[in-house]
């Protein structure tokens, strides 16, 4: 059972988004954002970006789009109707946790004045028993509860509640908070085995009434979020008994990820959470085998999740098309939350990879370099049409880009009972206490992701035994270690965490250098779209080619030879300063008029080649410039 208390809870505040330091499951306890301060040449101009242009650019978006006058209308402050989707409170809600976590870094007196306005118009548009949602007012109120697979009702609520505790822990204030746990007893009062039955059709709630319950020591919440999930696949009238969100079984009989990729990975998000409190090993097979199908046959390379449009859904396995991938940004960033639960549960690496390779690719092509314009899909390939937008109707991808981001240093380390752990290689400073309670600081440096050399100091006023735990990529065989410029002996296995085992000086210096030279990847010979087709990758980044790089190209023509010589080329004047890759490739000759038609008979002849140069840049930064082709998988031609 959890051990959750109130006296517990609330005995300090750590501003972590998911505080396991309580959970008797969890393996792993994340640093607070406040003991972390990134100065990281990557980063630390995209996080300043996404403090100082994103969350400023979303709050004028809320307000200009009715979003926040959706609030004044229901205390008499806006006449007209409801502006838009029936869930655009969340957007807000998303803003305000984006908001809080930025003011636990970088406090921001006029930043923290328009959170404390935009809470004082939320509490107020509260009802008197609790119930908050701008959508079911007025002429609405009849239809409360009324149709859970739809309506987003409850899917507000959790975003509110995280808000509500992401604001508490950056601020100690309980402003929001009190207005969360009012929703909260509503919806405890509401749905339980001897009230309503159902949950809401898009989960989110479940995780975001665990984190309630961790903050504030009442495990009446987290026995909500349980009952919610042992809701789905019973068949209830209250609900639709659909793959689509994931009503079609039983948690534990779910045996393959379906549905709304979203929906699917913020439901597994919470069934962790709740794993890692109650510790039932039923839920955590289930949850093993859902990974094990997610990541063997339904993500692509890049990190993204959910195949099709339609439904903005899983594919069957193998599905994964390159220009009508869908992968969802709000998809990438629900995987990056679901792996960092497990990889607090269970403290394997393997998690820790799928984080940083969706972080890297999948959720940072999702937002410019400026930070103002937004992609809601992320295709592998394109013909130079989609482009990002400053907002969408439904809007919930840049809010939740930005709550990531400014959550970020969060994911960098956590502690267990037997030290410290770095999970992922930016330039940061950690201070954390060490099991004896001892303080320590742990500096890392480092020029990831363009180069694989990574150093990390210690700062300890005395001696002390503990393990340091870092971790090495799965992509990272050959990587090699020195403490204190002495070679690391033990066997360092990829895909794992290093652990080294020693009484740790102040001044010991542990460097970590991993092998940085290009690699082509390949596909299961099930996904037809990339067959015959490679994908490169450096490091933890997917490269793409972009027409604008290879002008006078046509993309679609290009080939490349079985084993290209590829040039790693430092470009600091190139979308905000990248590395290139570059190789020489083939370009298919143009066919004669009379074989240019849609079908003709087969010829047996090789194709002839003429010789191109060929250009990559990191996925990330693609659609930054002009308008043009990009290709993710190329064809290779194994003879040429």
């Amino acid at each position: 059972m959890s051990s959750l208390s109130k006296s517990q809870a609330t005995t300090s505040q750590r501003t972590v988004v998911v505080d396991t330091s309580r959970s008797p499951f969890a393996r792993l306890r994340p640093l607070s954002l406040s003991d972390v301060r990134i100065y990281d040449a990557f980063w630390t101009p995209r996080l300043e970006i996404n403090r100082t242009a994103t969350i400023p650019f979303e709050y004028e978006q809320c307000e200009s789009t009715g979003r926040l006058d959706n609030f004044r209308r229901v205390i008499g402050r806006y006449e007209g109707p409801f502006q838009g989707r029936y869930f655009n409170d969340s957007d807000v809600y998303k803003w305000l946790e984006a908001a809080s976590w930025s003011l636990a870094t970088h406090p921001d007196p006029a930043l923290e004045a328009q959170v404390d306005k935009t809470i004082e118009l939320i509490a107020a548009a509260q009802d008197k028993d609790g119930y908050l949602d701008t959508y079911f007012t007025f002429e609405r109120v009849p239809e409360r509860w009324t149709n859970l697979p739809v309506l987003h009702e409850l899917y507000c609520a959790g975003h509110l509640i995280q808000a509500a505790v992401a604001h508490h822990r950056a601020t100690s204030s309980d402003s929001l908070l009190t207005v969360a746990t009012k929703l909260a007893d509503h919806i405890v009062a509401t749905f339980g085995p001897t009230a309503h039955s159902g949950a809401c059709g898009h989960p989110e709630v479940e995780m975001a009434l665990v984190e309630l319950a961790r903050d504030t020591g009442d495990e009446r919440y987290l026995r909500e979020a349980q009952f919610f999930i042992e809701q789905r696949g019973h068949h209830l009238p209250s609900m639709d008994g659909k793959a689509y969100d994931q009503d079609h079984a039983p948690i534990r009989e779910q045996h393959e990820v379906v549905g709304h990729a979203v929906r699917a990975l913020y439901l597994y998000s919470g069934v962790t959470d709740v794993s890692a409190e109650m510790g039932e090993q039923a839920l955590e097979q289930a949850l093993e085998t859902l990974w094990d199908n997610f990541t063997e046959r339904k993500v692509y390379i890049t990190g993204g999740a959910g195949a099709r449009y339609e439904g903005e859904a899983f594919g069957v396995d193998y599905e994964l098309p390159n220009d009508r991938a869908y992968a969802e940004t709000c998809a990438a960033i629900a995987s990056v939350m679901w792996n960092w639960r497990l990889l607090l549960l269970k403290g394997e690496a393997r998690f820790a990879d799928m984080i940083e390779t969706t972080l890297y690719n999948s959720v940072l092509s999702g937002v410019s370099l400026d930070g103002e314009v937004f992609f809601y899909q992320n295709p592998l390939a394109d013909n130079g049409q989609h482009r990002r937008q400053p907002w969408f109707t439904t809007a919930c991808c840049p809010p939740n880009i930005a709550r990531l981001f400014a959550s970020l240093p969060g994911y960098l380390y956590s502690t267990s009972d037997a030290g410290i752990w770095t999970h992922l290689y930016i330039a940061s400073t950690a201070t954390t206490m060490l099991p004896n309670g001892q303080s320590i600081t742990l500096e890392q440096q480092t020029n990831y992701p363009w180069d694989g050399e990574v150093e990390l100091s210690v700062q300890i006023d005395a001696p002390s035994s503990f393990s340091l735990f870092l971790r090495v990529p799965a992509w990272a065989a050959g990587a090699r270690m020195t403490i204190n410029s002495e070679e690391f002996t033990q066997p360092i296995e990829p895909g794992s965490y290093v652990e080294i085992r020693r009484e740790w000086q102040s001044g010991d210096v542990v460097h970590l250098s991993l092998p940085m030279e290009v690699r082509m990847l390949v596909s299961n010979s099930h996904v037809a779209p990339d067959y015959s087709r490679v994908a490169m990758m450096r490091g933890p980044l997917v490269y793409c080619a972009e027409q604008v790089d290879n002008p006078g190209v046509d993309l679609a023509n290009v080939v490349l030879p079985a084993q290209p010589a590829w040039e790693t080329v430092e470009r600091p004047d190139l979308l905000g300063g990248i590395r290139t890759i570059q190789t020489r490739a083939l370009l298919t000759n143009p066919q004669p008029p009379d074989e240019a038609s849609l079908y003709r008979s087969y010829n047996a002849a090789r194709p002839t080649y003429t010789s191109t140069s060929l250009t990559a840049i990191p996925y990330y930064a693609w659609a930054n410039r002009e308008a043009g082709a990009m290709q993710v998988w190329l064809p290779i031609d194994r003879y040429a």
